[in-house]
């Protein structure tokens, strides 16, 4: 899975959304789980991309001023030479497309979002919201470098809360991100999803018991 730089919060800021998760569920049977991951995917074709660019770039360029620094025309020397700058040129601009903007630049949206999507299907095996007694799980995931949110419920509450809906928390959850206010989006999302969890499958008393931690889980 695509590693990158883990997600930070404070002792502070993880107990505002342990707080909010707890406010949340004590109005539903169902478990809500938020995580922050660094990234979704590793998304190398951006990098040989920008690389490819920067070759072509700098081919352009020296061909362009060939005058200058080939007065008394073709060597074999200048071929060598010629080549080595075109790989260099390649080597730089890969390792610029490692960075998060640039990186943005040259992946498609949608790539990005899928990569998202199959992230969150797979946390949401390892870290066994499937396996809650009513398979009332549901992961909250924020991934940083894709600037994405997904809202993965499991089956029983998908019969009973529509994508729209869904989509309603992560619009939530973006407008808050926009603003660079990541905890606060996290927690909007947890509040709005609770708002729906408690009309599709409310809280029982003396039977609503916590199956899953409260704790954010964060990622690289």
């Amino acid at each position: 899975m695509a590693t990158g730089r883990r997600p930070t919060l404070t002792d502070e800021e993880r107990a505002r959304v342990e707080a909010a998760v707890e406010a949340a569920e004590q109005r539903t049977s169902a478990e809500i789980v938020p995580m922050i991951v660094g990234r979704s995917g590793l998304y190398r074709e951006a990098h040989h991309r920008a690389g490819l660019l920067s070759a072509v770039l700098a081919l352009t360029a020296l061909l362009t001023i060939e005058t200058t620094w080939l007065p008394w025309g073709w060597h074999a020397a200048n071929a060598v030479w010629l080549l080595g700058v075109i790989m260099l040129a390649y080597a730089l601009g890969s390792w610029v497309g490692t960075w998060p903007p640039v990186l943005r630049l040259f992946t498609s949206r949608e790539r990005m979002h899928r990569k998202v999507q199959l992230r969150a299907k797979l946390a949401f095996a390892q870290h066994g919201l499937a396996q809650t007694r009513e398979r009332t799980g549901l992961l909250l995931l924020i991934s940083l470098l894709e600037r994405q949110v997904s809202v993965l419920a499991d089956q029983s509450l998908r019969d009973g809360i529509s994508d729209a809906q869904w989509q309603e928390v992560v619009a939530v959850v973006v407008e808050r991100l926009k603003v660079g206010d990541l905890v606060g989006g996290l927690c909007c999302g947890i509040e709005a999803s609770g708002t729906l969890l408690a009309r599709a499958c409310p809280a029982r008393d003396g039977d609503n018991p916590d199956e899953l931690s409260n704790q954010v889980i964060q990622d690289t």
